[in-house]
């Protein structure tokens, strides 16, 4: 079910978004240009963290080997999801703000991804499939 949903979301946004191709991965990434962008981005990411039972602000997951994730938050409010599905992903999310929300979906192998948020109420999504 959770490779399914991911696997949709991944599907749908390729209608959305330019893809950009760089050392063997195909990415994929959507930033809110307003709120209703930003309170969509944001329900899907509640919608996420309802599915996978999560309970708190921030969260990763791994499933693979030889993954490396962080995810650090300051201020408040922020919401911060790292799921790595494969092996030899890399990412990092940094929220300084408040309000932000984001998403970093990582699938296949060796996926590098880095974001930092620095505003409030800012929210974007970032997919990547590494080849």
């Amino acid at each position: 079910m959770k490779r399914t949903i991911i696997a949709l979301t991944l599907a749908a946004t390729t209608a959305f978004a330019a893809p950009a191709i760089a050392g063997g991965t195909l990415s994929f990434e959507i930033e809110a240009k307003n709120a209703d962008e930003a309170n969509a981005i944001r329900a899907g990411l509640a919608i996420y963290n309802v599915v996978n039972d999560i309970q708190t602000n921030g969260h990763i997951t791994q499933n693979g080997v030889n993954n490396i994730a962080s995810l650090a938050q300051g201020g408040s409010g922020n919401v911060g999801v790292i799921h790595q599905e494969g092996d030899n992903h890399d990412a990092s999310l940094h929220q300084a703000g408040t309000n932000g929300s984001y998403g970093i979906f990582q699938v296949g192998d060796g996926a590098n991804g880095h974001v930092h948020q620095g505003g409030n109420g800012e929210a974007g999504l970032l997919f990547q499939i590494g080849f």
